[in-house]
């Protein structure tokens, strides 16, 4: 399981890039859903988003899933490319399969660090 050191994760398996203000789907999440085959963003550029708002859908071959902000900001850019490949989630999850980028006001105060979060997934198995 691919779990970058310098991201931050929540218990529903999403990722923030502190840095960049990205966020997407952990590769956890991308390989318990499956081959993921839509994604949509539920939120658009300008918008204001609070922690745990829902910013993306993405529906598998196996099941459908609300993505959920991780951050409170304001959105900067949507992954339009996810619109015709969604596939990308699955083989780059942390790169080209990010879902949105916000300018971080607020983060979560239970997002977790790579060793945190590599753990509770070994608890999950």
């Amino acid at each position: 399981m691919n779990i970058p050191t310098t991201l931050k994760y929540t218990k529903s398996d999403e990722w923030l890039d502190p840095k960049t203000g990205k966020m997407g789907l952990t590769d956890y999440a991308q390989d318990q859903l499956s081959d993921i085959v839509f994604a949509e963003a539920l939120v658009d550029v300008d918008d204001d988003i609070e922690i745990g708002d829902g910013i993306s859908e993405v529906e598998s071959v196996k099941a459908s899933a609300e993505v959920y902000a991780s951050a409170s900001g304001t959105i900067t850019a949507v992954n339009e490319d996810l619109g015709d490949t969604p596939e990308v989630i699955n083989s780059d999850p942390y790169g080209a399969g990010w879902l949105v980028q916000v300018e971080i006001s607020e983060e979560s105060d239970e997002l977790m660090d790579a060793a945190a979060y590599e753990k509770y997934c070994e608890n999950r198995d």
